[in-house]
């Protein structure tokens, strides 16, 4: 069965929360974290997520909770 582009929609923004909410536990807030809107408009696949950029602080942050977790 395959997803409506609500329920794509849906699922991602869903995956948007999660992350967002993981990396404020972890410290690391990146501003720029959203649906990617040309790729939620398109047919067919998941819409992606973009992270967005980020300043060297929360970068080096981001290296540092990843390192802790392997």
């Amino acid at each position: 069965m395959a997803l409506t582009a609500e329920e794509r929609v849906r699922a991602v923004e869903d995956a948007v929360r999660q992350l967002r909410a993981a990396l404020e536990r972890a410290g690391v807030t990146l501003p720029s974290l959203r649906m990617d809107p040309l790729t939620a408009a398109a047919d067919g696949a998941l819409p992606l997520v973009e992270l967005g950029r980020c300043n060297l602080d929360t970068a080096l942050r981001l290296a540092t909770v990843l390192e802790g977790a392997r």
